[in-house]
């Protein structure tokens, strides 16, 4: 036990390469499975390359943010107290496993697809067996590279900033902890970037896809027949794979790291030399890794009539369960039985519970978006109700519901600050996300399943494969539909406990006693803040809609300038359409990631000493909370 105490730091490194092993033995599991016949693999090819393609574009144009903010950082870094040009290489690093996180899943989706409708020949089990093996390699990289880098990056600052003998309160370990930030920093920037570009691409193949092909021409969905199905299934790929996976990385390494900077301020009579509470939340994080990659093996069904859904259930709740038992003995173990921050005094069991309350809202927040989005559950029922009456009132109950279903998860995610910080402050709200994202690796493996199922049904139908066989994807595309809706819950609910983490941190280092409202130009900033979000979506969904209008002309063209693609006597021009959404998402993706970036500079440097009694400091606060605020709502809404 003692080596152990002494040596837990190295541990951490150590976990996230179990679970890069265990990805890459998954990983290599499916690309050993068949690819179907010549027809299916010629499909699955255009899908990868057409999505390979959009990345190499989208990291070329990154490629020149991250090296200008690189060097901006550097320089900051030798002039600001307690930071270093360090700040640059972690920045650089983040923003590399962010991409590659992102890569990874792309990689092995575009090639499970093609398995998943190959095993679909077979029987449903091993369809859900080959397409969750593949969501898994997603989840394990992701959760895998994250705990490798922190864990690894932590340890070389660690050695480099803090002295033997420094106390862990000191400047030293805050000089650590914020050059490590810069990885946080780095990570966040490629899942913005990410995140938008493929959702404008995703967005705007399908809207395209369908409104010439199944309402104009009236063909089925991913007919071969149609242009511009192949950007569809691209589509799948790069936003609801490789931009879901740079987010949650994003997400997953801010969470640990707004815990690790409260957790530096707590004078800690411990075993570990008084780092307790900043090692806390990367073991959380680790054992959740190693949790998650063991529980995946209960995903599974055994025959056609099982519960898909039921599965994915199963293995989540497990995982959630587990993780929150262990946290119990390891918290006794690691934490001193009192601690202070910020004048509020709790204890190692309360420590405990604030995690018990992080994982119980994440299970919650599952089940209330399983609850508005899955088949057979009476939201969707509404929905399927009023359609029957057309268009308009589709879209008056859709809305309807959008806004309805905020309430429950404000409710859930209200409750969630409150008892986490009664049971240990702020630290506590930061270790109950820090306890909710421990099974990120779960969570990303269910979600990236649905788009393998999603392009496993279009291959299906683009090689007009027997019935059965859709019926099957289809299956499986269903739960995925679900399973997306409660990943992108369940990362709405990580951003907001962790917003409020990194606001008490943000305070602390901004050196301001409190964000007052009562003041005016907080008050107005606030204001600027909320409206973010609304002017970030509009500018989202005009992209969509002018990248959509260009892919409508060029599906219209093909099929009246080339004859026999109706008849099956000619191929389409998939590599248009691909090419259409590719520089439609890269050209739309730099306003509303730039308002994004630049709002927070411009206000935190631009009312530098305006105000005698306002600092810019406690503005930005305002702004923040704002965007906080009404991003979550807006979220949630558009979930």
């Amino acid at each position: 036990m003692e080596f152990l105490q002494e040596n837990l730091i190295y541990t951490i490194p150590l976990m996230g390469i179990i679970g890069l092993l265990v990805m890459m033995a998954k990983a290599a599991w499916v690309t050993k499975q068949d690819a179907g016949d010549e027809k299916m693999a010629s499909l699955a090819k255009h899908i990868s390359d057409g999505a390979l393609s959009f990345l190499k574009a989208e990291w070329k144009v990154m490629s020149y943010f991250v090296i200008i903010a690189g060097l901006l950082l550097a320089y900051s870094g030798t002039i600001i107290e307690h930071s270093s040009w360090l700040i640059a290489v972690a920045f650089l690093i983040g923003a590399f496993l962010s991409a590659f996180a992102g890569f990874i899943g792309m990689r092995i989706a575009t090639k499970a697809n093609v398995r998943t409708t190959q095993a679909a020949r077979t029987s449903l089990p091993q369809a859900l067996k080959v397409s969750f093996t593949g969501g898994s390699v997603m989840g394990l990289g992701v959760a895998g590279l994250a705990v490798l880098g922190l864990g690894s990056l932590f340890i070389v600052f660690y050695n480099l900033f803090v002295p033997a003998g420094a106390a862990i309160t000191g400047d030293e370990m805050r000089t650590a902890i914020e050059v490590l930030t810069g990885f946080s920093l780095g990570s966040e920037s490629i899942a913005l970037f990410a995140r938008v570009g493929g959702g404008i691409y995703t967005k705007a193949a399908d809207v395209g896809a369908d409104l010439v092909g199944k309402v104009e021409a009236g063909i089925p969905e991913d007919d071969p027949r149609n242009p511009a199905t192949i950007a569809d299934n691209v589509g799948d790929n790069v936003g609801d794979v490789a931009g879901m996976g740079a987010d949650l990385f994003g997400s997953y390494v801010a969470t640990i790291l707004a815990t690790m900077v409260l957790g530096q301020e707590i004078n800690s009579a411990d075993n570990f030399g008084g780092m307790a509470p900043i090692l806390l939340p990367m073991v959380i994080a680790g054992i959740g890794l190693l949790v998650s990659a063991m529980s995946m093996v209960l995903i599974k069904i055994s025959d056609e009539d099982s519960s898909v859904q039921k599965a994915f259930n199963i293995g989540n709740w497990t995982s959630i369960i587990i993780v929150t038992i262990i946290s119990y003995p390891l918290t006794q173990w690691m934490m001193p039985e009192t601690m202070v921050l910020r004048g509020h005094e709790f204890t190692s069991m309360g420590v405990f519970y604030a995690i018990v309350v992080g994982s119980v809202v994440g299970a919650l927040m599952s089940l209330v978006t399983e609850y508005y989005t899955a088949m057979g559950k009476k939201p969707v029922n509404d929905i399927v109700q009023q359609s029957s009456t057309g268009h308009a009132t589709n879209i008056i109950s859709g809305l309807a519901l959008g806004m309805q279903s905020t309430v429950i998860p404000i409710i859930i995610l209200a409750s969630g600050i409150i008892f986490s910080y009664y049971f240990a402050g702020l630290y506590g709200v930061a270790i109950a996300a820090a306890g909710m994202m421990a099974t990120t690796a779960m969570q990303l493996a269910i979600d990236a399943f649905g788009p393998i199922a999603d392009n496993a049904g279009g291959i299906a139908e683009m090689s007009r494969l027997p019935k059965e066989v859709r019926r099957r994807t289809d299956n499986l595309d269903a739960v995925g539909n679900t399973t997306a809706a409660t990943g992108k819950g369940f990362a709405i609910a990580s951003a907001a406990l962790t917003a409020l983490a990194l606001f008490a941190a943000y305070v602390g280092i901004a050196g301001i006693d409190s964000i007052d409202i009562f003041k005016a130009p907080v008050l107005a900033m606030l204001f600027v803040g909320a409206m973010i979000p609304f002017i970030f979506s509009s500018l989202a969904i005009a992209a969509v809609g002018r990248a959509a209008m260009a892919m409508v002309h060029e599906v219209r063209r093909q099929f009246k300038e080339i004859p026999g693609i109706m008849e099956y006597e000619a191929e389409p021009e998939y590599e248009k359409c691909v090419e259409i959404s590719t520089k439609a998402s890269l050209k739309e993706m730099m306003l509303p990631g730039a308002i994004a970036l630049i709002t927070p500079v411009v206000v935190g440097f631009g009312f530098l000493g305006v105000f005698e009694d306002v600092s810019s400091a406690e503005m930005l606060g305002g702004l923040l909370a704002g965007v906080t605020v009404s991003g979550v709502l807006m979220g949630l809404f558009q979930n």
